[in-house]
């Protein structure tokens, strides 16, 4: 496979790969899951695949996940449909620094995502590389924020935008996940700031090591909070894919964010997604 970097810090372009084949063949696979560590992101052209096949590559990594809100396509269990046209409600947020399903206890591990149908313009995303981010912190933030935990939820993203008895049902099926706000990553070691936008809050910052007095807890963890968030949004972490039909991002969850640009209305945008079950952050 012929890998070339697009960025310094995350991110390559793979050549001279048909992602069915890989599918169906250890080597190629190994190979890839390899590149994938290295990169944290990996992108393909003109992978003419069929829904079974995108199904099959993501199962290589593992167990496929369904989406509460989302749901998938009903023949092919995991495979999310994220279509964006005319019809598609306003307020279908994407554009906001996230790393996917954070809410969960178990986040996923990657996605494979393709590009059905694009706009001519516009319709980018962005992944982040936040083990990067995580290094690159003043030396006396990586130990503020040492053993620190946060929220997650899916009640204050999704079910926000749904009426007060839908919403407290999704709450009742997904509570809120805690998380470590630096996770290791299970398989390169590296330390990762594992905030984003589906965070609300720090858990445990509220300690006389923090705090002079009671009135110091709200402003102290949310504008350190926002601070860390924050890091998402720095160019030098980051890098940006022009989509086309047929090609395909691979990324690793654990070790990113990713931010999908909404500025190529009306026009359509069609993506599917197979999200992979993932572990427990530690």
């Amino acid at each position: 496979m012929d890998a070339r970097p697009l960025t310094c810090s995350i991110g390559a372009e793979v050549r001279g790969v048909d992602l069915a084949d890989v599918s169906r063949d250890d080597r190629s696979f190994a190979e890839l899951k390899s590149l994938l560590l290295e990169h944290k992101v990996l992108f393909f052209r003109d992978q003419n695949m069929s829904r079974a096949e995108h199904v099959a590559l993501a199962e290589r990594f593992g167990p496929l996940e369904d989406h509460p809100v989302l749901g998938s396509d009903p023949e092919h269990p995991g495979l999310v449909r994220i279509y964006k046209d005319l019809d598609s409600p306003p307020e279908q947020f994407e554009n906001a620094f996230h790393c996917d399903a954070t809410w969960r206890e178990n986040p996923p591990m990657g996605s494979v995502l393709r590009c059905v149908e694009g706009p001519e313009v516009g319709g980018d995303t962005m992944w982040v590389n936040m083990a990067l981010a995580y290094e690159k912190l003043p030396e006396r933030v990586k130990e503020q924020i040492e053993g620190l935990r946060a929220r997650h939820s899916i009640e204050a993203s999704f079910g926000a935008r749904m009426p007060i008895e839908q919403r407290l049902e999704l709450k009742e099926r997904f509570p809120d996940a805690e998380h470590p706000v630096v996770r290791t990553h299970p398989e390169t070691g590296e330390k990762i700031l594992f905030v984003n936008s589906f965070t609300t809050h720090l858990t445990n910052f509220h300690t006389a090591e923090n705090i002079r007095c009671g009135i110091d807890y709200a402003p102290g963890a949310g504008e350190l909070l926002r601070y860390l968030q924050s890091q998402a949004t720095i160019p030098e972490f980051q890098v940006r894919w022009r989509w086309t039909r047929n090609s395909v991002a691979i990324w690793d969850n654990r070790s990113t964010q990713h931010y999908a640009v909404q500025d190529y209305w009306p026009a359509v945008r069609k993506m599917e997604r197979a999200g992979i079950v993932g572990d427990r952050p530690f």
